[in-house]
């Protein structure tokens, strides 16, 4: 008779169940442990943040499945309250404790499976250990301040991070009557996952929410009060109150016990695993947010802690375990958050990202709506797309706004996995029906104009390049060629705006010098790009359009008072 394969899984959350849920089905006589430190398992980690504005009413939402689930369908053992605290590799064990009784035992294995996932990046500040200070990374972190939340009396929370835990719990401290602070040491927001043109748009919304950012300067310290307890968020310029303080900057691998077991650490500080998801021990496998991954584009390691992933690593390893030889290919970096009425999502590769990488790349910026506008209840979004210049081939996308993000970003992700060109891109044979999309999707618009752009032409200006154009006071005319309605409901005030009417703009030719350069915009980009190729067919020679034009731009219309 074969002897039962002993499968030991550290870390019960999401890589580890799921792992635990594929081996028992690949393999019915296998004896199967998790062994998981907190009290519950399979918890949605995700859904912390609008567990604590109330959205999500019942802690039971946020647990995937009760204990017995997993021993009465699964036959699995699930050991809660319970650390992992060394690994005996050449004896094939591991070595545990129970965190209530302290009592010690050990725990045979054939196959082992790391899934301890990541720990919060807490600098070491000044005051950092002050009460009112919390993270929001386990499911006790949830549970806990929603408790403190619903009577707290001092209404001034500040979020040190602007990455998505950041800026979902931003949200959800402003739904329960905070005055928010979101304080970032980078420029602007998300600024790992989102180009400046996107993030712009973020920012603004979230100003128009009533949410304080603060981009550039990083927290120096936190200041308490009598009681111990934070009154202040210190910065270079002095700081602002604060009764709570959210740190989200982000996790950092949680590889202390596979470091100290001899398991190889990749220089991203995640553990180093192969195809297979397996550590150079063979009968050691990893996954989670504990490991490093390929990106699917630069072929280089990366962290990219998302439950989506872990998930996809779970099956992975659970097959493997059990005599499988299934592969991981990598992943694109696919992310998507709600910001209150914004959907933002990314995938691939942000513009800065491929420049760093040694791409050179061309984008577009492209307004549009996430159905036929003759259809009642379109909403708005920006899609950015990135190609590499040379051949076309997609390496990111962005996408911000009221409507529908995600399924765009879902599209352009899937044409990453297979990669996929712009032109390849412009002709995927996409859904249509007005309630759902429009003849053309925004996705089309957006790989048709980088097609236009890497022909020769459409040439254009980001928002940001003209801003900086018209703070500098350069010399050149920004021409508006919207409808004298549109110009009367919005517009852009500054010395170099002219407004001509693209309806007009053959018969008043004259009035424009041949020699200027000339910037057009209306609102999305189309009128300002066939303003373009009328004037270059005119004898123009220094004429780009606006990326995005109006609707792409973030800073409001009153850029600078005419002279």
């Amino acid at each position: 008779m074969a002897s039962v394969n002993r499968i030991v899984i550290i870390g019960g959350n999401a890589c580890g169940p799921k792992a635990a849920a594929r081996a028992r089905r690949c393999d019915p006589h296998a004896r199967i442990t998790i062994v998981e430190q907190g009290d519950y398992v399979s918890t949605a980690t995700c859904g912390f943040p609008y567990y604590v504005s109330g959205v999500i009413a019942q802690k039971k939402s946020l647990f995937g499945r009760e204990l017995d689930y997993f021993t009465n369908v699964f036959g699995v053992d699930v050991l809660t309250g319970t650390r992992a605290v060394a690994i005996d590799r050449r004896a094939h064990q591991v070595e545990i404790v129970n965190l209530k009784t302290n009592e010690k035992a050990s725990l045979p294995y054939d196959k082992l499976v790391l899934a301890t996932g990541s720990l919060p990046a807490v600098p070491n500040l000044p005051g950092k250990d002050l009460n009112g200070i919390f993270t929001m990374t386990r499911i006790g972190d949830a549970l806990a301040l929603r408790d403190l939340l619903a009577n707290y009396e001092r209404k001034q929370a500040a979020v040190v991070g602007a990455g998505l835990i950041g800026l979902e719990m931003a949200e959800a401290l402003k739904v329960l009557g905070f005055e928010v602070t979101v304080i970032e040491a980078l420029n602007w927001a998300l600024p790992t996952l989102l180009d400046v043109e996107i993030a712009a748009q973020v920012e603004k919304h979230l100003r128009d929410k009533g949410v304080k950012v603060i981009f550039g300067q990083r927290v120096a310290g936190f200041e308490g009060d009598e009681n111990n307890k934070v009154k202040r968020v210190m910065t270079k310029d002095g700081g602002f109150e604060a009764g709570l303080v959210l740190m989200a900057l982000g996790v950092k691998p949680n590889v202390t016990l596979a470091r100290e077991a001899g398991i190889t650490i990749g220089k991203t500080g995640g553990i180093a695993v192969n195809e297979y998801l397996q550590t150079n021990d063979k009968d050691i496998y990893a996954g989670g947010d504990c490991v490093e991954n390929v990106h699917l584009i630069t072929k280089q390691k990366v962290l990219v802690p998302l439950g989506s992933t872990a998930n996809k690593h779970g099956r992975v390893i659970g097959t493997n375990v059990t005599g499988g030889r299934e592969t991981f290919p990598g992943v694109a970096g696919t992310a998507a958050i709600k910001v209150f009425d914004f959907n933002v999502a990314r995938t691939g590769l942000s513009e800065t990202q491929a420049r760093e990488a040694g791409y050179e790349v061309v984008t577009s910026l492209v307004p549009n709506y996430d159905h036929a506008t003759y259809y009642p209840g379109y909403k708005e979004i920006t899609v950015k797309l990135i190609a590499e210049k040379k051949t076309g081939r997609l390496l990111g996308g962005q996408a911000v706004g009221p409507g529908d993000t995600a399924k765009r970003i879902d599209v352009v992700a899937t044409a990453i996995s297979f990669g996929a060109s712009v032109d390849d891109l412009a002709n995927t044979d996409l859904a249509y029906a007005p309630p759902y999309n429009s003849a053309l999707d925004p996705l089309h618009s957006a790989a048709n104009v980088i097609r236009n752009k890497r022909a020769g032409l459409a040439k254009s200006l980001t928002p940001m390049e003209v801003r900086a154009k018209l703070d500098g006071g350069d010399d050149f005319i920004l021409l508006d060629v919207r409808t004298k309605k549109e110009w009367d409901e919005k517009r852009i005030e500054a010395p170099q705006v002219k407004f001509l009417p693209v309806q007009e703009l053959r018969a008043r030719l004259d009035e424009l010098p041949k020699d200027a350069e000339i910037v057009v915009f209306c609102r999305s980009s189309v009128r300002a790009y066939q303003s373009q190729r009328i004037l270059e067919g005119a004898g123009f020679k220094k004429v780009k359009f606006m990326d995005g034009s109006i609707a792409g731009w973030p800073y409001g219309v009153d850029v600078a008072k005419p002279s």
